[in-house]
C-alpha cells in the first residue's frame, strides 16, 4: 500500500475505518489495519500514515452543473433589473469578445477554488452559437486537461441562445460533440417552439449516443412547463438515466397533488434534477412585490418520490449570479436554509447531494468510498455529515487518485494567556 488513512469518520460507519490506497485506488476499508499485523516486521506497516482524528471523509463533492466558459465576468456587465432575459443579453453581448486564452484564465480562477473546497468532479455547460464559435469550448477543453490532477471534468454543449431560432448552432453542437463533449444540453425557453427544441436535442443525442442536460422551467407560475414532455420524450427514447434538468423554479410554485404527479412522472422516465439555490433565488420573483417567491425547486421532496436530485452552482460571478466561491458544501447549506430542514438526516441528505447522488446523476460508477474506486478523497473539520452541513465545515485535504490535491490548516486563536483554556 502506498498510504493508510486511519480513524476516518465514514457516513453510515458506527466507528472510525482505516482506508488503504495504493495506486491511487482503495484497496482495503477496515477498522484497524494495523491490527491486522502479526509482527512489526510487516512491510505495508511502513507505509506512511494520515491520522484523520475520526473526523469526516467523504468521497470528493461532484459539481453537476457549472458555466466555467462565463465565470467571473462581473466587470463587463453591469445588470440592472436581474432578470433572466437581462442576464442572456449582457452575457451574449460579453462573450463575444471572449477569446479561449480569456476563458482559460477566469475558469482557472474558479477550478483553484473549487478544488480547495474539496471539489473533484465537474459538469460544465459550454454555450456554443454564432456568436461565440468554439472559442469558449476550446478553453475549457483546455481546463479540462490541465486541472486532470485534481478534477475530472466533462462538458456539455448547449444553445443558450436557442437552437431553432439560432441558425448555424445545431452545427456547432455537433462540432462539439465530434471534438469531445460528452453530453448536449438545452434551453427550450430560449426558442418560440419550446418542444420543437428539446424534440432535436433528443435526436441529436440518440445520433451521438450521449447523455442530455436541459435548462428547464425557470418561471415564478406553472405556465408553459416543459418538464412532462421531457419525460415523455425521455421514454420514447428510452433515455432514462440518461437525462438531468437543471433549475426547474416551477416546480416551487406547484400544489402539493399537482407537485407529486410531476415527480411520479420524472421518478417513472427516470429524469434527474439539479437544483441551483443560488441563482434560482437570485434570479427567481422579481416581479414580485411582496410574498416573493424562493423559486427553489424542493429537491427533498423529489427524492422521497425516487427522483435522482443533486444540489450545485452554476453560476459564479456574472449577472445570472454576481456572487459565490465554487463552495459545493455552501450551496448544500444554503438549500437546507431555504427548504428549512433542520433533521439530522435531512441535513445529511444534503451532503449526499453534492455526492453520492451527484455522482449517480452523471452515472459515475467508479465513485464512492468503496475497495476499487479511486482515491478522491476529502477530509471535513466536523464529525458527521449533518454537521459538515449545519457548521459549513472547512475541508482540511483532499486527494485526488490518492495524491494530495490541497489542504489547509485549521485557525490559530491568539488569545491572551489569561484566556487559554
Amino acid at each position: 500500500m502506498d498510504l493508510i488513512i486511519q480513524n476516518a469518520g465514514l457516513p453510515g460507519h458506527d466507528a472510525p475505518v482505516s482506508i488503504g490506497i495504493e495506486g491511487g485506488v482503495i484497496v482495503a476499508l477496515q477498522p484497524d489495519l494495523a491490527a491486522d499485523a502479526p509482527h512489526l516486521d510487516v512491510p505495508w506497516l511502513d507505509v506512511p500514515r494520515l491520522d484523520a482524528g475520526g473526523m469526516l471523509v467523504v468521497a470528493g463533492l461532484v459539481e453537476t452543473h457549472f458555466h466555467l466558459d462565463k465565470a467571473c465576468i462581473l466587470d463587463r456587465c453591469h445588470a440592472a433589473d436581474g432578470s433572466v432575459a437581462e442576464a442572456i443579453r449582457l452575457t451574449s453581448a460579453a462573450k463575444r469578445s471572449f477569446t479561449p486564452q480569456d476563458v482559460y484564465a477566469r475558469g482557472s480562477r474558479v477550478l483553484d477554488r473549487a478544488i480547495g473546497w474539496g471539489t473533484t468532479r465537474m459538469r460544465t455547460h459550454v454555450e456554443v452559437d454564432p456568436g461565440i464559435g468554439m472559442r469558449g469550448f476550446e478553453g475549457v477543453q483546455r481546463l479540462a486537461q490541465d486541472y486532470a490532477w485534481a478534477m475530472d471534468i466533462e462538458i456539455c454543449v448547449f444553445p443558450q441562445e436557442g437552437l431553432l431560432n439560432n441558425p448555424g448552432t445545431e452545427a456547432l453542437l455537433i462540432e462539439g460533440l465530434r471534438r469531445g463533449a460528452r453530453l448536449i444540453g438545452a434551453t427550450p425557453y430560449a426558442d418560440t417552439n419550446p418542444r420543437g427544441q428539446i424534440d432535436r436535442i433528443f435526436e441529436i443525442a440518440r445520433a451521438f449516443d450521449v447523455d442530455i442536460d436541459m435548462h428547464l422551467d425557470m418561471g415564478d407560475t406553472e405556465a408553459g412547463m416543459q418538464v412532462e414532455h421531457v419525460c415523455r420524450k425521455t421514454e420514447e427514447f428510452g433515455w432514462g438515466g440518461r437525462v438531468a434538468v437543471g433549475h426547474c423554479t416551477q416546480l416551487s410554485v406547484l400544489a402539493p397533488q399537482r407537485f407529486a404527479a410531476v415527480a411520479a412522472t420524472l421518478a417513472r422516465a427516470g429524469v434527474a434534477v439539479t437544483v441551483l439555490p443560488s441563482t434560482d433565488l437570485y434570479l427567481s420573483g422579481r416581479t414580485h412585490t411582496h410574498a416573493v417567491p424562493r423559486g427553489v425547486a424542493p429537491a427533498h421532496l423529489l427524492r422521497e418520490a425516487g427522483v435522482v436530485c443533486s444540489v450545485a452552482t452554476n453560476n459564479v460571478l456574472n449577472p445570472f449570479t454576481p456572487y459565490g466561491d465554487a463552495n459545493l458544501l455552501r450551496m448544500a447549506n444554503l438549500y437546507a436554509n431555504v427548504a428549512q430542514l433542520g433533521r439530522p438526516a435531512d441535513l445529511a441528505a444534503c451532503l449526499t447531494m453534492v455526492t453520492d447522488d451527484a455522482a449517480r446523476l452523471m452515472r459515475l460508477g467508479d465513485y464512492g468510498v468503496r475497495i476499487g474506486a479511486p482515491a478522491d478523497l476529502v477530509l471535513f473539520d466536523a464529525p458527521t455529515a449533518e454537521d459538515a452541513v449545519a457548521t459549513l465545515a472547512q475541508p482540511l485535504w483532499g486527494m485526488k487518485r490518492g495524491r494530495m490535491s490541497f489542504s489547509r490548516a485549521r485557525p490559530h486563536l491568539h488569545a491572551p494567556d489569561r484566556h487559554r483554556p
